[in-house]
């Protein structure tokens, strides 16, 4: 199967994700809707493997669960609280891919997310994934529903979906 036109996915190899150079935009809502709140987290490490067959490339990222940062310092000491993400027990928020789908123009990258060691099924919409020589960048998006990860705290205050827009730069 031959990949959609928006991957142009680079030659076969191992790509280790620059941890400056990538990042983890998140969006949501609180107070019951009202307000938005925008913010990142950082990629600590990761991998992109680019198989011959696109299907059976993987992705490996693991971000700093303490990174959490929506321009609030309140808001964001209390994320990092026990009461949300538990950084203090819990420091990495991690991704691993299982497997590439594509259909068309359309590519979704299927894995796994781990928050505060629940894991649950993810799948990440591919962008665009593009490279130059032996840097790659690739973007993608999702919605994460924190209740599944056991993320209950301030049901109706804290937004329960957050939309997750990764970008990445890779190099071989």
């Amino acid at each position: 199967m031959t990949a959609p036109e928006n991957l142009l996915l680079p030659a076969a190899g191992t790509y280790e994700i620059d941890p400056v150079a990538s990042t983890v935009l998140f969006d949501t809502r609180a107070m019951f809707g009202l307000l938005p709140v925008r913010g990142t987290f950082t990629v600590g490490h990761g991998r992109i493997t680019v198989a011959d067959r696109a299907e059976e490339s993987l992705v490996h990222v693991v971000m700093d669960a303490g990174s959490f940062t929506s321009g609030n310092q309140q808001r964001d000491d209390h994320v990092r609280s026990a009461d949300y993400l538990d950084v203090a027990r819990f420091p990495e928020i991690g991704f691993r891919s299982r497997y590439l789908e594509h259909s068309g123009a359309e590519a979704t990258l299927h894995g796994e997310l781990t928050v505060c060691e629940v894991t649950q099924p993810l799948a990440v919409t591919l962008g665009t994934v593009a490279h130059e020589g032996k840097r790659m960048t690739a973007s993608g998006t999702t919605t994460i529903d924190r209740y599944a990860f056991g993320i209950t705290k301030a049901k109706g205050m804290t937004g329960r979906h957050l939309k997750i827009t990764v970008e990445v730069v890779a190099h071989r």
